[in-house]
C-alpha cells in the first residue's frame, strides 16, 4: 500500500468551507454526527454501501473526526505516476474530513499528527495495488447564520485508489484499503487524548 501526506495551504490552494452548499442547492452538507438518517441523502453513499459504512463510522460519536464531502467513481484514466501498479483500472474516492474537537480545527501542527500517525499505521499494511493520500487544507468553519463569518482551520482530503486488471479488482483492492485505513482512524480514536 503506497501511502503519502501532504500540506497545500497556500492562497490558490483548494479550500473547504463548513457547512457547504452547492450554488443551485443541489448538494450541500450533512451533518451525519447530529444527523445520522442525512446518510440515505447522499447519493454517493446510497450508491456505494461501503463508502456508506465509512461515512457512518468517521461520524459516530466516538469518531475523532467527521467527513464534509465525498465521492467515488471507476475509471481507465491512469496517470503516469499510477503506472507503477501496472492496472487498466482505478475505483478512486475522497472524502473530507475535520477534526470534532473545536479547539484543535485550527491547529496545523495537530493536523500534521493526524496525517503522519494515519500514514505510519498504513505503512505497515501489506503490499498491494492501493494508494492512499491525507492533504491537509484550508477550511473556513461557519459556526453561526451568517456566511460571510468564519474562523479560519484546517481539515484533511483523504484520497484513496485501488488499481486492477479490471473493474471488480480495482473496487475490491478500493474496500481493502478503505478498510485499512478505517482501522486506522478508529485507533487514532482511541487515543483522542492527543487531539484534545
Amino acid at each position: 500500500m503506497h501511502v503519502d501526506f501532504s500540506v497545500e495551504v497556500g492562497p490558490e490552494a483548494p479550500a473547504l468551507e463548513v457547512p457547504w452548499s452547492a450554488k443551485d442547492g443541489s448538494t450541500r452538507y450533512f451533518d451525519l454526527r447530529a444527523r445520522p438518517e442525512l446518510l440515505l441523502e447522499i447519493p454517493e453513499a446510497n450508491q456505494n454501501q461501503e463508502l456508506a459504512r465509512f461515512l457512518s463510522l468517521l461520524n459516530a460519536e466516538h469518531s475523532l473526526v467527521q467527513t464534509a464531502k465525498c465521492d467515488a467513481w471507476l475509471t481507465d484514466e491512469i496517470r503516469e505516476e499510477e503506472s507503477i501498479f501496472g492496472a487498466q483500472w482505478k475505483f478512486a474516492s475522497y472524502v473530507d474530513l475535520f477534526l470534532t474537537a473545536e479547539q484543535k480545527q485550527g491547529d496545523l501542527d495537530t493536523h500534521e499528527i493526524v496525517a503522519r500517525g494515519l500514514c505510519r499505521l498504513l505503512a505497515k499494511a501489506p503490499d498491494m495495488s492501493v494508494a492512499a493520500e491525507f492533504i491537509i487544507r484550508r477550511c473556513y468553519f461557519h459556526r453561526s447564520a451568517d456566511m460571510e463569518k468564519s474562523d479560519d482551520g484546517f481539515c484533511i482530503t483523504f484520497y484513496l485508489a485501488g488499481y486492477g486488471d479490471d473493474e471488480d479488482q480495482a473496487r475490491l483492492r478500493w474496500i481493502i484499503g478503505l478498510n485499512l485505513v478505517q482501522h486506522a482512524l478508529m485507533q487514532f480514536s482511541a487515543q483522542r487524548e492527543l487531539l484534545r
